[in-house]
């Protein structure tokens, strides 16, 4: 069984801009409290994702490659609009940031967020 527990913050600044990241499209086939289904395109891969209700930080997640045609059939049956972002990536020590900026209708939201192994691992956030 798959566990994710990650930590959200708003952005700031442009010290987070990196010259390369990926683009991605993404729709949610299932959106709700207790379940939420992703499908999601990442430069010339896909995935679809299952999440369960969160606890706090931490919520089921499963994550399955599937093949991108099938993605973008999947994403005709998506809630709209879909989202378009691109993710840049951070490397801090043993954590990895993800940074998206998103595009489209969510155009200047900027969201970075850290996934860890345990609810109170401890960690530091960047100056963005």
């Amino acid at each position: 069984m798959g566990v994710e527990i990650e930590r959200k913050f708003l952005v700031r600044g442009e010290g987070w801009r990196t010259a390369n990241g990926t683009l991605m499209a993404q729709g949610y086939l299932c959106r709700g409290r207790e379940r939420t289904v992703r499908v999601r395109i990442a430069g010339d891969e896909a995935f679809l994702t299952i999440k369960g209700p969160g606890d706090g930080a931490a919520r089921l997640e499963f994550e399955y490659a599937i093949p991108v045609a099938d993605a973008r059939e999947l994403m005709t049956l998506c809630e709209r609009p879909l989202i378009e972002k691109t993710r840049h990536r951070h490397h801090d020590g043993v954590h990895t940031w993800e940074v998206d900026e998103f595009h489209g209708d969510n155009a200047g939201l900027v969201i970075a967020e850290i996934e860890l192994d345990a609810e109170n691992e401890p960690f530091t956030p960047p100056p963005w």
